[in-house]
């Protein structure tokens, strides 16, 4: 069974295989038009069109189900340290998903900073990501401390 990280990265690929198949059922809805048009020019702007539907992708699903499609099937979560998950949360903790390299730094520098667990924009979000286990957990434990 791999550890936090291992199911992360797994989540990761998971996440942007989704994310590469929207780009090409994209492309092939939009590519008769681009050509008929001769407005090939467009694809200049693909790069920043992808990295918008990147951060986008996992703001909305982290803002609204604290989970992505790729984290629900290797069964974590990502929850606020303080206060609820919120659009603002996720916006701000999936920024360097733009691009690999800004990713990895990230990771990096989460690691530097000294808690293993988390990236450097988890902690400026004040977010983590959990095992679901952990979140059911928790809440059996506010239950029978509240009963």
């Amino acid at each position: 069974m791999p550890g936090l990280w291992g199911k992360r990265f797994v989540a990761l690929i998971v996440d942007f295989l989704i994310i590469t198949l929207l780009l090409y059922v994209i492309v092939a809805v939009i590519y008769p038009l681009i050509a008929l048009a001769n407005l090939f020019v467009l694809f200049n702007l693909w790069i920043p069109l992808a990295a918008v539907l990147i951060v986008a992708y996992f703001t909305y699903f982290e803002g609204k189900h604290s989970t992505t499609p790729g984290k629900n099937v290797m069964k974590l979560k990502t929850r606020a340290i303080e206060g609820k998950m919120t659009y603002k949360k996720a916006f701000i903790r999936n920024l360097s998903k733009i691009l690999w390299l800004p990713l990895i730094i990230d990771v990096l520098v989460g690691f530097a900073m000294g808690k293993p667990r988390e990236r450097y924009l988890d902690r400026l979000a004040k977010t983590e990501v959990i095992r679901r286990e952990e979140v059911e957990r928790s809440t059996q434990n506010l239950e029978q401390s509240s009963s």
